[in-house]
């Protein structure tokens, strides 16, 4: 692993601890509102979503028959994996929130740390090998003494 792929692993973990970091910043500041806001719509979801990239470029999109797009397949999938990013961030969020007010513990603070946490763990896992695509025209596998 290169000091470059390091640092894109480890740029959503970043964020978060500049999140927690902004927090010493004074109530109701820009800067502050901009990290934590930056880092919770887009930081645990992007960190998942590098988890799950091998796998999820395994199938590339498919265009439509006239292709006016050369690049299409490219840009649906660079769609799909920042949607997917951002999605997975909220469902992370509302996760945790709800975890922590079932538990009588929440507080916008230990929502953003129990995030960052998760983060910086997610930027340590190593990435999902993606399954062999099947060949078109061939069966689909099953498992041993299962019905085809």
């Amino acid at each position: 692993m290169t000091p470059q792929d390091l640092v894109i692993r480890m740029l959503p973990a970043f964020g978060g601890w500049l999140a927690l970091a902004a927090l010493a910043l004074p109530g109701g500041s820009p800067p502050r509102g901009a990290a934590v806001a930056i880092f919770l719509s887009a930081g645990p979801g992007a960190a998942l979503v590098r988890i799950c990239g091998p796998a999820l470029r395994s199938r590339p999109a498919e265009g439509p028959v006239d292709r006016r797009d050369a690049d299409f397949d490219r840009h649906s999938d660079l769609l799909e994996r920042m949607m997917l990013a951002v999605l997975l961030s909220v469902c992370a969020v509302m996760l945790v929130a709800t975890v922590l007010i079932a538990t009588h513990a929440f507080s916008g603070e230990r929502v953003l740390l129990i995030l960052t946490l998760l983060t910086t763990l997610a930027a340590f896992c190593p990435r999902l090998r993606a399954s062999p695509v099947p060949k078109p025209g061939t069966p689909p596998r099953t498992r041993k003494g299962s019905a085809p």
